[in-house]
């Protein structure tokens, strides 16, 4: 299982590198509509759909983010020019920072099920304000970007090795028996560490300190909550993982659970800051 966990990790980042670094916008914009299609696919299976309806979500969702990434390219950072945040995007990105930071906390602890139209729009809030913050962080270069991504890796992690040595604690057993609230601290460690090294090294000093430490935590925790909220839908759903599309590692919701909780958010905090 590790030999072919690491071959996958190898392919995919074989295939994430170039893209990120070298593919223009628009054709980025298009390969992450394609990433966000399977993700929808992989939801439909999580409501209980068949798999022809999971076919259809999947790339119904790919088509409607293409579309909006051909439509209004500028708006989303798919285009050539830089426009100001278009109201509509900056909707999108504040109901999903609303869901994960004020909705999902209460949803984790009643546990509440997917269904029906419910589970339609609250895949929406959950991959289409992914599928756009994806595109448009990637504006502040793909550097940026992929330290974005790092940030919730690192949190990863430190969340494991601090977990394994310390961890007594249960963050939530019925849902994710393995996390622990040591882990959880450890994964904040992790992530303030790593961002202030980054601040250091690339002088981002649009924050003051005590907010980017601050916003550093907060981004830890939105990145649990996703994590958690994977967790609990696959297991009212009575599967391990969202899919085995990647060998070893699951399915695409597998890896991005904690991105589309943060992302959305770090989006809106960068676009509101730009604004000032």
């Amino acid at each position: 299982m590790l030999k072919t966990r690491v071959i996958t990790a190898l392919v995919l980042m074989a295939l994430l590198l170039p893209s990120l670094f070298y593919s223009s916008q628009a054709g980025w914009a298009l390969l992450v509509a394609a990433f966000i299609g399977v993700a929808a696919w992989e939801w439909g299976a999580l409501l209980g759909w068949p798999s022809t309806r999971c076919i259809i979500l999947g790339v119904a969702t790919a088509l409607f983010c293409a579309l909006i990434s051909i439509v209004v390219p500028d708006a989303i950072g798919a285009g050539e020019l830089s426009v100001p945040a278009q109201p509509w995007v900056l909707i999108a990105y504040a109901v999903a920072a609303g869901f994960w930071c004020l909705v999902m906390p209460l949803w984790l602890k009643k546990k509440w099920s997917l269904g029906g139209i419910s589970g339609l729009l609250v895949g929406a809030v959950v991959l289409l304000p992914t599928c756009l913050a994806m595109v448009q962080l990637r504006m502040l270069g793909a550097g940026a970007l992929l330290g974005i991504f790092a940030v919730v890796w690192m949190a990863d992690i430190a969340a494991y090795f601090s977990g394994k040595a310390f961890g007594k604690h249960k963050l939530a057993p019925t849902i994710s028996p393995g996390k622990t609230w040591e882990g959880a601290i450890g994964a904040g460690v992790g992530v303030v560490i790593y961002g202030l090294v980054v601040r250091q090294l690339f002088g981002l000093e649009f924050m003051s300190l005590p907010l980017w430490i601050a916003a550093l935590v907060g981004v830890t925790a939105v990145s649990i909550v996703g994590d958690l909220y994977e967790s609990l839908l696959k297991r009212k759903a009575g599967i391990k993982d969202s899919s085995n599309i990647l060998p070893g590692h699951g399915g695409v919701l597998d890896r991005i659970d904690s991105l589309t909780s943060t992302l959305p958010v770090v989006a809106l905090v960068w676009l509101l800051f730009a604004a000032r």
